[in-house]
């Protein structure tokens, strides 16, 4: 299974879950509400913070419909005019990269065109992420692809032919450190239709690290998905949701942030290397819960031991019960009490 590297993290099986705060346009178009995502984002214990580098100019028409949440945040109107509001210069990003820096959390965007994609260079992001709705954007793949820096490909909405396609586009221009996000690109995603399996079809068919870009409600489900072997959670990340936006509603407060970070390290902790062997703590329980073999009567000195003369009891300090055909027929060396443990040392031949 390849690994790769964004900012010295290594991503990819065995190695912690690489967390990322979706602050996207969370910001209300606002660089003060910007830098306290990040602050917010660092003090949760993310890896990153992402923002979403665009211009309403190149990636909408001025009569596009908004989706469904988008009206559930901002009411009626086009995607256009939504996202005019949500934008921030090429200095504010400047700004939010140094913030970052200085806060001590990887800086990341995703770009949704080639100009938002060259700023993010001049900008020394340590990777690029692809949202879902640029998976067939073949130009725009080319072009980040073509800087050789690691991708993030988001792949909600997608068959499993298109990602395939997605990364021909990409590895033929020379890019090989890819990671793959299974999405349900739906706000909030519905449980039922979140198919954490994906994951491992992902995996298995391309033999890449893959993650989760989750929009479900709550907690549960990256949880679940570091659990089935999400090396990347991306979650959307606010600073409340009774803020005016279109993800919003979609997105954890920080208190819930922390929470779902501590979440998955406890389930990293609990995963474990995978060999079956009982645990340092178990080898002592063993010997409390376990049964050995033990003298139903009292047993003279040189005599044939019968099953009649034997019982099974805890605790498990002497011979286990699976030698049981293996103490009848033998000769007690000493005297044995009753209700004293056997061992082999007491027998004779």
């Amino acid at each position: 299974m390849r690994e790769i590297k964004v900012a010295g993290r290594v991503i990819g099986e065995g190695h912690p879950c690489f967390v990322i705060a979706e602050a996207g346009v969370n910001h209300n178009g606002r660089p003060d509400l910007a830098r306290k995502l990040i602050d917010k984002a660092k003090g949760v214990g993310a890896d990153a913070v992402k923002f979403q580098v665009f211009s309403a100019e190149e990636i909408v028409t001025r009569t596009a419909k908004k989706a469904e949440y988008h009206k559930r945040g901002t009411g009626e109107g086009t995607q256009y005019k939504m996202l005019k509001r949500l934008e921030l210069s090429e200095d504010d990003f400047e700004g939010l990269a140094q913030h970052a820096e200085k806060r001590g959390i990887i800086f990341l965007a995703s770009a949704f065109d080639e100009k938002g994609a060259d700023l993010l260079e001049r900008l020394g992001a340590p990777a690029f992420k692809i949202p879902s709705g640029e998976i067939t954007n073949f130009p725009l793949l080319k072009h980040i692809a073509g800087k050789k820096k690691p991708i993030i490909l988001s792949t909600g909405m997608s068959t499993l032919g298109e990602v395939w396609e997605a990364l021909e586009v990409i590895r033929k221009e020379g890019t090989n450190d890819v990671v793959l996000l299974h999405c349900v690109s739906n706000y909030p995603a519905k449980v039922e239709e979140v198919n954490l399996r994906a994951m491992e079809t992902l995996r298995r068919v391309f033999g890449l690290p893959v993650g989760l870009s989750d929009h479900t409600v709550g907690i549960t489900i990256p949880i679940a998905a570091v659990a089935v072997g999400a090396a990347v959670i991306e979650k959307h990340f606010t600073l409340s949701r009774k803020l005016p936006g279109p993800d919003h509603s979609a997105s954890l407060e920080p208190d819930e942030f922390r929470e779902m970070i501590a979440g998955i390290r406890e389930v990293e902790r609990a995963l474990g290397d995978g060999i079956k062997r009982p645990t340092e703590s178990e080898e002592q329980m063993k010997k409390m819960v376990r049964k050995s073999i033990v003298a139903k009567v009292h047993i003279p000195k040189y005599t044939v031991i019968t099953e009649q003369m034997l019982s099974i009891k805890r605790p498990g300090t002497g011979l286990e019960p699976k030698y049981l055909k293996e103490v009848i027929g033998k000769r007690a060396r000493k005297e044995i009490e009753a209700d004293e443990i056997i061992t082999f040392d007491k027998l004779l031949g």
